[in-house]
């Protein structure tokens, strides 16, 4: 279990797709070849197969899209703040990769936030990483190690800069949950559209604004795991832990009444799991409105 809560807190959400230009590179393909038919040589060359035909690629194989993080700030006085942040800003413009990442990063390397993700360590900052090395992105503040104890090194596997809820609640193995899953079973929205969510069906249609949503409905289901973790291991009090989610729900209200309304979605799956069973529902995902705030 992690030993701090900083005042300072960020989970985060990557979404990500093959990338067609590494796949034409590692495997030798003609510049010609449109990106559908990339994708299916990415996925036979790892391993796919008529029950799984799209298998997940190495991180470095693919290409970070979106992100998005709720960020939590207690100022000296005790004062609260949260909000929800995405990448791109300009949801209908794609982003440049190695912009998007040296933003986020710079971020991260500016401010040190306590990061919490959830299979962060395996997955979303291996990504960042790889991909900023295939961008050319340079990262120096985000990278600088500390020279005595932990501090803000999100290196570390033993320190609280970087959180990853799914190494400290699941391990590994056949069993572990994932997110969707583990938040679902305590009240927190996992899964929102009526099916599993393919990021790179949106991918091809051109949907930015369904892998934005769909990147802030994970950051906000791993903020908020993170705070029944942090409740569990005696951060939070009961009292507390009522006004931290009420905040979320605050906070997200606020953002549907400034026109981000794919945000209803997630505030109705939320309720629905406090209704009796006959009247709870899955919410079907659409492509609407996605913020334009600015990024962490």
């Amino acid at each position: 279990m992690f030993k701090s809560v900083s005042r300072h807190v960020c989970a985060f959400d990557l979404e990500w797709v093959p990338d067609p230009t590494s796949g034409r590179r590692v495997y030798g393909l003609p510049a010609a070849l449109p990106d559908v038919e990339v994708f299916e040589v990415m996925w036979a060359k790892a391993g796919a197969t008529a029950e799984k035909p799209r298998p997940h690629l190495k991180t470095a194989l693919c290409r970070v899209v979106a992100v998005s993080a709720v960020v939590r700030e207690q100022q000296n006085n005790g004062e609260i703040s949260l909000r929800l942040t995405t990448l791109p800003r300009q949801i209908d413009r794609l982003m440049d990769e190695g912009e998007l990442i040296s933003t986020f990063l710079g971020y991260l390397g500016q401010h040190h936030p306590q990061l919490v993700g959830f299979n962060s360590q395996t997955a979303d900052l291996p990504i960042l990483l790889q991909r900023g090395l295939v961008a050319g992105v340079s990262a120096a503040e985000f990278c600088r190690r500390a020279d005595k104890g932990w501090g803000s090194d999100y290196f570390s596997r033993h320190g609280d800069a970087h959180i990853d809820l799914k190494s400290i609640l699941s391990g590994w193995g056949i069993a572990t949950p994932t997110l969707h899953e583990l938040a679902a079973a305590m009240g927190i929205p996992g899964q929102v559209g009526a099916q599993p969510h393919d990021v790179v069906d949106w991918w091809v249609e051109g949907d930015l604004r369904a892998i934005a949503a769909q990147s802030q409905f994970d950051a906000l289901s791993t903020y908020l795991l993170w705070l029944r973790t942090a409740r569990f291991a005696g951060f939070f009090n009961e009292e507390q832990f009522m006004e931290e989610e009420e905040r979320v729900r605050r906070m997200v209200g606020d953002r549907i009444a400034q026109g981000d309304h794919h945000l209803t979605q997630y505030l109705h799956r939320w309720d629905s799991f406090n209704l009796p069973l006959n009247d709870a529902m899955v919410i079907p995902l659409t492509a609407t409105a996605v913020a334009t705030d600015q990024a962490a």
